[in-house]
């Protein structure tokens, strides 16, 4: 079962309010998104780190409902 952009959004802005988020379906399959998030709780963080933020955020659903997400993820400038 494929998951929908604005449910993926919406994960990660319940988690990070702040955050500027930009979904992308890449394949137009709804399994295949790029996501790029901006929010200030990546201050500090490696990418590694603010990858698995995101993760935590889509609460396990990376590799069931969501099999493929790009990230480009950042703080604010």
């Amino acid at each position: 079962m494929a998951m929908e952009a604005a449910e993926i959004e919406r994960l990660i802005r319940e988690a990070y309010p702040d955050a500027k988020v930009e979904i992308r379906d890449l394949a137009g399959d709804g399994d295949h998104y790029a996501a790029t998030v901006v929010t200030e709780a990546f201050r500090g963080r490696n990418r590694v780190q603010q990858h698995q933020m995101i993760y935590a955020a889509l609460k396990g659903r990376m590799g069931g409902e969501l099999h493929a997400l790009a990230l480009t993820t950042r703080a604010p400038d």
